[in-house]
Parts: structure tokens; C-alpha cells; sequence
């Protein structure tokens, strides 16, 4: 059985891992990956957030603005609940543990087409999947993920490659994509409890960036007709707002009809969505400045947001 190199650190060597070069920032617990997986020549972007902020439909459009630049893009979705590619394939694609269950995980007995789909204006999907709730772990599969990518050689030839992560900051599924991505994305609403999770995620990427590539790329406001509280936690953080996509009900109605905004009947509002999506992606493409912030105190937030 092909299985990807994993170790659980128990909290009694912490001490010692911590003076190590792999380490996962101090005092992590997290499974740790193998170290040799690398996705290639490929640039990668992880978009992290709060939970239902909308860092699927974020993902799923930054992918297509990629593609109608040039690029050849692939989404890798790391929530268990695989809706990430939803709008590109108009499906619900298996998902890479569901199919390495079927052949008892022999990985050599798959073809890159039962994994890898094709997605809106040749965008390549797969959706990682979970482990059965309470019974394993989430870096697991993405590790599993990108080692099955490799066999097959699908990142040789790969542009782009954009992890869509799931919201639980404590989880190695959430960790897991940061060993390999060159920036991650933060996708935030102008609201309290979506910076509050925001300053968490950068605290956690800067933990990663000691030992990894990864570096924070900035923000991405969401659903937000104003920024004024996420421009007073970026000035007060180190954080720089990317784009910004106001709280525009098309937004929701793209999902409702299985497709991208890329697809939508064209309006004055939608040409602005795609407009600012296709700068995004041109501006990720040329190269984004790699941030260092200082994540603050929870009770600094509480003082610094909302409670005027």
C-alpha cells in the first residue's frame, strides 16, 4: 500500500522537535508530511478564511481568471465536504479518498481520469476529500493528494495551482497545504467575526513560514460593500487588501445555477466581478510582495474592532 510518510509528534517531545529544521512552528502537534513532496515549477496559492465566507466560489473564480489569462490552472478542494469544484464541474466530483478506497488504495491502479476532472474553460479539479469524521486526519489527504498528482505527472505541465482550504484552523488539513504553497490568501468580510478567524489563520501561517516557502499575500475582501474595519486590522497587523468583491446577490445566484461568475448573463455588476477577478489573478501571476505581519492578542481585537 502506498501511503504518504507520516508521524504523529506526542506532546512529551515537543522540547526536541522544537530546535529541529522541519518543525511546524513551536509546539505543533500537526501530522507532519513528507518532506520530499514537492508540487514542481507550478506557482501556488492557498485561500484560507473563516467558514462559509466564500473561499470556494473565491477559489473556483480566481481559477477561471487564471485560465482566460493563459494559464493552466488546477483546484485542488481540501474540505471533506468536496463542493469546492462544484461550479466548475456542475457536479459533485469523487473525491481522491473515495477513489484509492476502491482500489484498496493500490494508487498505481488509477488513471489520471478518475481523479482529475475537467472543469469550466479547461480548468483541472480534484477534490482531496476527508477521513470518516473522528477517525483520521486531514493533512493525511492532502499529503495523499498531491503524492497521487506526482505519480501521474498532472504537475508537470501545471501553471497554477490553487489549494482551496477548509476553515478549521486547528486541523492538519488546514496546515497540510502550506508546505507546499508559495502565498496564501486570507478571503475576509468586513465583520468581527471574520477578522477574528483572519488573525488567527496569520498567526498560524507565519508559524509555517519559519520551516516552508509560504508566505502571506494579503487579503481578500468578501461580501464587503465597506473595509473600514479590515483596513484598521490591516494598518494595525501588516496586511494589504488584494481585491475587493461587494456582497452582490448574482454572487449567490452563480452557485444556485452550478456555474462561475465567468458564466453569468452579462451585466454591469457581473463585468465588475470579472474585471477585478482577471486583475487579481494578473497581480498573483507578476508576483505578490510576501507580507510579514504581527498577528495580535485576542483581547487587542476586541478593543481595536467594532466596540466604538
Amino acid at each position: 500500500m502506498n501511503t504518504v510518510t507520516t508521524t504523529h509528534v506526542p506532546l512529551s517531545s515537543l522540547k526536541t522537535r522544537r530546535g529541529t529544521s522541519q518543525a511546524d512552528g513551536e509546539g505543533s502537534v500537526q501530522v507532519h508530511q513528507d518532506p520530499t513532496l514537492r508540487i514542481g515549477t507550478a506557482k501556488v496559492f492557498a485561500v484560507y478564511g473563516k467558514g462559509g465566507i466564500g473561499k470556494s466560489t473565491t477559489s473556483s473564480n480566481l481559477s477561471v481568471a487564471f485560465s482566460k489569462l493563459g494559464k493552466r490552472v488546477l483546484q485542488i478542494g481540501c474540505d471533506p465536504k468536496h463542493d469546492s469544484t462544484f461550479t466548475l464541474t456542475k457536479s459533485l466530483v469523487p473525491t481522491v479518498i473515495d477513489i484509492l478506497e476502491t482500489v484498496d488504495f493500490h494508487s498505481e491502479e488509477l488513471r489520471p481520469e478518475d481523479f482529475v476532472f475537467p472543469g469550466y474553460n479547461g480548468v483541472m479539479c480534484v477534490e482531496a476529500g476527508g477521513p470518516p469524521a473522528g477517525t483520521g486526519c486531514g493533512g493525511y489527504v492532502v499529503g495523499q493528494t498531491v503524492k497521487l498528482l506526482k505519480e501521474h505527472h498532472l504537475l508537470d505541465e501545471t501553471d497554477v495551482v490553487i489549494f482551496d482550504v477548509l476553515g478549521d484552523v486547528v486541523c492538519g488539513g488546514f496546515a497540510a497545504p502550506l508546505q507546499h504553497a508559495d502565498r496564501a490568501l486570507v478571503v475576509t468580510a468586513n465583520d468581527f467575526d471574520s477578522i477574528f478567524a483572519m488573525n488567527r489563520i496569520v498567526a498560524a501561517i507565519q508559524a509555517k513560514s519559519k520551516n516552508y516557502k509560504v508566505r502571506l499575500g494579503g487579503v481578500i475582501a468578501n461580501r464587503s460593500n465597506a473595509t473600514d474595519q479590515i483596513d484598521r486590522f490591516n494598518e494595525r497587523v501588516g496586511l494589504k487588501t488584494m481585491a475587493q468583491f461587494p456582497d452582490l446577490d448574482v454572487i449567490r445566484r452563480s452557485r444556485l445555477k452550478k456555474a462561475t461568475l465567468f458564466e453569468m448573463d452579462p451585466t454591469v455588476e457581473v463585468e465588475a466581478v470579472q474585471h477585478e477577478y482577471l486583475r487579481l489573478a494578473a497581480s498573483l501571476w507578476a508576483g505578490a510582495d510576501p507580507l510579514e505581519c504581527a498577528p495580535m492578542k485576542d483581547r487587542d481585537i476586541f478593543d481595536l474592532l467594532g466596540f466604538d
